[in-house]
């Protein structure tokens, strides 16, 4: 089925502190926040505040949504812990849609946050007023009086994400070059149908297996008892993309990450740093467009609506676990690009080849700027921009392409309307070609990292690999984890493209990504 998606222009996260002002992303906003009705006997607080974002949609294929999630501090802000609501569920009694746009509130059985998504078809404006959460800070070992304490020391956070709807997709396009060493079914050449979430075999080339899986270009090599001729289980588990999960609309932006890094302790940005030599950038200047600054304190951006590089896997699985979100796995990568749709040899995540490499940026880069190079529609290619905004060579803004008319080649969205999936940042997935890597059964951060003296600002989710930046199978780089679709330093930016699906980099100027979670 052919879709156009018309999605929204931009947007990293709404972030208000109960004692700020309230504090505008480019189009999701969280505003007037308070507490209301604390309940002593129960130990429930509702948090109340208004919501909205601009072109909102939900038709007959899928709708969008905001992960909603609070953190708290009971010391006055010198850390941040995660806030466990009440009850799980649509729309719970202790919950409220508010007034305005009619949505409906899902907590998951974890109750780690909330998806406010709309309740029934349309489009435009979402703009919510009043909508309530309920706080079990008895849960979370928060006393009656500390609860009254630490009302002006909540911060809710709001990230836009795409629901992908349960259903078969292909993975790989049938391209006739096996360089970038795309799934195929068995050794036919044929892309693979995952109709369900089973356990697949890889390699081996019998009937119904998956061929090209793990002996991808980088790594053939190095991995010479993983190849197409050995036989190899990927459990029932794993994550394949069939099974119905949300995804951020836009890579982690740099006013994300700030927010983010934020709330941690001291030791924890220290192992945390993008600016650092360790695992950054190195500097606190401008390097590759990407804005960061951090020494003490907190962390600064000047371009807040910018997709963040220089994210290291063991950055993200940390982002992600704070958020209560995780990693997407490739073939969950796959299926955000092209639906169910039928496959086109080297297609962009946008359903066909069509290519142009934006060039001119045009207005200062606040989160209004546009791109005016003609027909342009993915950053890569390492351009130097010119123009009225920054130059240098990088990522530019989430969402940059798309306008509230755009077609969803012209606005370069993935079929479910996840934006650039295909160049800008590149993404970081759990990748099929290693036993750590298939070990990996989706389980959803807890919103907290370690503080063991010595590891602090890491994820702790057993399952995810190498979250502490670690190596498996005695292959340094290589832990479960690798880079799907391209960035914008680079001129491969095809869906199907492997190239480095089984190789963790460290940080690097273009790499990132963005979280998913589970639909349930």
């Amino acid at each position: 089925m052919k879709r156009s998606v018309v999605v929204a222009m931009c947007m990293w996260f709404g972030l208000v502190q109960f004692v700020s002002s309230p504090a505008h992303a480019n189009n999701i906003s969280v505003s007037n926040s308070q507490f209301t009705d604390q309940n002593s006997t129960a130990d429930t607080i509702k948090v109340q505040f208004d919501i909205s974002w601009n072109n909102s949609w939900r038709d007959e294929v899928n709708y969008d949504a905001a992960w909603v999630f609070l953190k708290y501090s009971t010391d006055g802000g010198a850390t941040w812990s995660h806030a466990t609501l009440k009850t799980s569920g649509t729309t719970p009694s202790d919950t409220s849609v508010g007034a305005g746009t009619v949505v409906e509130i899902i907590i998951p059985t974890d109750k780690k946050g909330a998806f406010i998504q709309r309740a029934s078809a349309g489009t435009g404006i979402l703009s919510t007023t009043s909508v309530q959460l309920c706080w079990d800070y008895a849960t979370d070992g928060v006393s009656d009086a500390d609860a009254n304490a630490i009302t002006s020391q909540v911060k809710v956070f709001a990230i836009e994400m795409v629901y992908i709807p349960q259903g078969s997709f292909y993975a790989g396009d049938g391209s006739t070059s096996d360089v970038d060493a795309e799934f195929e079914d068995a050794k036919n050449g044929t892309p693979y149908t995952v109709s369900s979430e089973n356990q697949i075999v890889l390699g081996g080339g019998g009937a119904g297996s998956m061929g090209n899986n793990n002996a991808t270009a980088q790594n053939a090599v190095m991995h010479d008892d993983f190849n197409d001729t050995t036989s190899q289980n990927l459990p029932a588990a794993f994550p394949k993309g069939y099974n119905a999960f949300y995804m951020m609309k836009y890579e982690i932006t740099e006013g994300q990450w700030v927010g983010f890094f934020n709330t941690l302790t001291s030791a924890q940005k220290t192992t945390r740093d993008i600016t650092g030599a360790t695992d950054g950038k190195s500097q606190d200047g401008v390097s590759y467009r990407n804005t960061v600054a951090w020494s003490s304190g907190d962390a600064t951006t000047t371009r807040p609506d910018r997709a963040c590089g220089y994210l290291s896997w063991t950055h993200l699985c940390a982002y992600a676990d704070w958020a209560a979100l995780r990693p997407m796995t490739e073939l969950e990568y796959e299926k955000a690009c092209r639906g169910g749709n039928a496959v086109s040899e080297g297609e962009y995540a946008w359903g066909n080849t069509t290519i142009t490499a934006a060039v001119t940026i045009s207005g200062t880069e606040n989160g209004t700027e546009t791109i005016t190079t003609s027909g342009a529609n993915c950053c890569y290619t390492d351009q130097t921009f010119n123009g009225d905004g920054d130059d240098g060579e990088g990522p530019l803004r989430a969402g940059i392409f798309a306008t509230s008319l755009s077609t969803r080649t012209q606005s370069g969205a993935g079929y479910y309307g996840a934006m650039e999936l295909s160049g800008n940042i590149a993404e970081h997935t759990v990748s099929v070609g290693t036993a750590t890597g298939r070990a990996f059964t989706g389980s959803h951060g807890d919103g907290t990292l370690t503080s063991t003296s010595g590891y602090e600002g890491n994820a702790t989710n057993t399952d995810w690999p190498g979250i502490d930046g670690t190596t498996s199978r005695g292959v340094t780089g290589q832990t479960g984890s690798g880079i799907r679709g391209g960035d914008a330093l680079t001129t491969d930016v095809s869906v199907s493209y492997r190239f480095l699906a089984d190789w963790q980099a460290s940080s690097f100027a273009s790499y990132g990504g963005r979280c998913v979670r589970t639909a349930s």
